[in-house]
């Protein structure tokens, strides 16, 4: 007698169906007795948190000296910037200079044409030598019209005076002309006003310069030392004053990402304005610069050491934890059972939290599992995950760091169907037909 499969099929599964409605309606049916007599949205009681075992990570409060930084953003400017220019017109005969060479103060860069001053310095050499012996000739009739005493009638002599010291006068003024031919002499060699790095040269060797020209030759700009500018909130001010009267204020210029020091100098101006649009002040630190890291132009991350915190009272930062009623942590007690308790934080770094009151040095505190965590748990410490494990995984919250009596029920295994011609069973074979296909006679 044939018998039709496909009915016994579909009944497996609405009785598989059946069955899991009921345990879903058994569930939540129990789910109201377990939370009876709490408000919505209310932790479970204590009772509730002490039945289970919680896997936590656990750190101790300690006792040390805390700096205390101020970030900001700041961009590296050159201490000191020069545009080399000339200053008489000429032929720029050579270049010595090459671009980016590092150049002391006094070194030689170019070379101008000095032929033309060179004949000027000549002629005014010339009229002063002549102005002198007009010089001589009239001192010495002025001494011929003294020596003749009454012979000679005052008007010549006064004449004679006056004309040695026109010639006097005009020596000087000689003497000047040549002084300022001289010194546009020692224009036509440029030499560097500054120490530093030189940038791109914008005029070639045989091009006619001139004194008014803006472009200039190079430009030096003094990177060592270096100078960082930056700006904090206005409200931090008074720390850095008090600070700064204390002696001198560390300040340390980093990489965009904050983490690498690029390098360290000093507070050396406090701008005399705040900027009232943004609400900051302006700074501007000092660094060596040695090696040669920080670059004209840079932005960087910068911070600014205000004051040491002797002996603050430290957690890590994952320990701090904020509710309705504000900050709390979780204090690991003697029993292995938490107390949740409220703490006041004086400072919050990204690693590290400066506790100014409501924990003690040496108590054990929930670094890691808090939010599986009620006032009263019960709780087992764990180390913390080896770093095979994916990156930013609970450890807690890992199978293996959870008890026996808190891990889930697996659920039941679901009817597995057998794929279709498989040992010669009919696609719409029921599974238990396929078992009974499947086994060989005794």
């Amino acid at each position: 007698m044939s018998v039709r499969w496909k009915p016994v099929v579909t009944g497996v599964v609405l009785a598989g169906l059946i069955g899991g409605i009921g345990y879903a309606v058994h569930d939540r049916l129990n789910a109201p007795a377990a939370t009876a007599g709490r408000p919505p949205g209310a932790p479970p009681g204590p009772g509730a948190a002490r039945s289970a075992v919680v896997a936590v990570q656990a750190g101790t409060v300690a006792r040390e000296d805390v700096p205390v930084w101020f970030d900001g953003i700041g961009t590296v400017q050159a201490f000191n910037t020069v545009t080399v220019r000339a200053r008489v017109d000429g032929e720029l005969q050579r270049v010595s200079l090459q671009e980016g060479q590092i150049v002391k103060a006094g070194d030689v860069l170019a070379i101008i044409d000095s032929r033309a001053l060179q004949a000027q310095l000549a002629q005014a050499e010339a009229k002063k030598a002549q102005d002198e012996a007009q010089l001589a000739n009239a001192r010495r009739d002025l001494d011929r019209n003294m020596n003749l005493k009454e012979f000679a009638s005052r008007q010549t002599v006064d004449t004679q005076r006056a004309l040695v010291a026109q010639y006097e006068a005009q020596i000087r003024a000689d003497e000047a002309a040549i002084e300022a031919v001289q010194v546009q002499l020692t224009y036509t060699t440029i030499t560097a006003p500054i120490g530093g790095r030189i940038g791109l040269r914008s005029v070639d060797q045989g091009n006619f310069v001139r004194a008014s020209d803006q472009t200039g030759i190079a430009t030096i700009t003094q990177i060592q030392p270096i100078a960082v500018l930056f700006t904090l909130p206005e409200k931090q001010l008074p720390a850095i004053l008090a600070a700064q009267a204390r002696g001198s204020v560390t300040v340390e210029a980093q990489d965009r990402q904050g983490r690498r020091v690029i390098d360290t100098g000093t507070l050396s101006v406090v701008d005399n304005l705040i900027d009232s649009g943004t609400g900051t002040i302006r700074l501007k630190a000092e660094m060596p610069n040695d090696p040669q890291k920080l670059w004209p132009g840079q932005f960087v991350n910068v911070r600014l050491l205000s004051d040491i915190r002797r002996d603050a009272v430290t957690v890590p930062a994952t320990v701090v934890q904020r509710g309705p009623q504000g900050t709390y942590a979780y204090v690991v007690k003697d029993d292995l059972t938490v107390e949740q308790r409220p703490v006041a934080v004086a400072l919050q770094e990204e690693n590290r939290a400066v506790i100014e009151q409501g924990l003690t040095p040496g108590e054990r505190v929930v670094v890691d599992g808090q939010y599986r965590l009620q006032p009263g748990s019960k709780v087992r410490i764990v180390e913390p995950v080896a770093s095979a494990a994916p990156v930013g995984a609970d450890p807690a919250a890992s199978p293996a760091a959870i008890p026996p009596a808190t891990q889930p029920a697996a659920p039941p295994a679901a009817p597995h169907r057998r794929p279709p011609g498989a040992q010669g069973v009919p696609a719409d074979a029921a599974p238990a037909d396929a078992a009974r296909q499947g086994r060989q006679p005794s």
